[in-house]
């Protein structure tokens, strides 16, 4: 019987303690959950950011590249008027994955000892969602 009445006893001094360590669990839960939910989002904004970096990169590359041809062509001697001259540039918002990107190219072209130098600067710039990126490359090349 006395063993029976401890018994009571303790239980009677500890009730209530359940439902403190209940509220304690869930609010560190709930804290966790909070924090996973910003990293997460966190890392979805610049997963963004690196794809749209990545894609203006490839307009400023396709800006270059087109202004290469138009000095280099294929098959024929160099054109250096083509570097003098200022073209317009194609239209690449059409092209699947560059859909609001744009490129502008620059092109300077010197000659010293009978050889022809080309500085080529192109910038791409591409515009989703209201946030705009750009990238600039410049390219050196020589006449052979």
């Amino acid at each position: 019987m006395l063993l029976k009445t401890v018994n009571s006893e303790i239980i009677r001094k500890q009730s209530g303690s359940a439902l403190v360590i209940a509220v304690f669990v869930i609010v560190v839960m709930s804290l966790i959950g909070v924090a996973l939910v910003r990293m997460l989002a966190s890392s979805s904004e610049a997963v963004a950011y690196e794809v749209i970096g990545t894609r203006t990169f490839a307009a400023a590359q396709s800006g270059a590249q087109w202004q290469l041809a138009l000095v280099f062509p294929l098959g024929s001697a160099t054109n250096v008027a083509a570097c003098d001259t200022v073209a317009a540039e194609p239209d690449i918002s059409a092209v699947s994955g560059m859909k609001n990107c744009s490129f502008t190219v620059t092109c300077t072209a010197n000659e010293f000892n009978n050889e022809h130098y080309f500085v080529i600067n192109s910038t791409g710039s591409c515009s989703v969602g209201g946030i705009i990126t750009s990238r600039t490359i410049e390219v050196e090349a020589q006449s052979l």
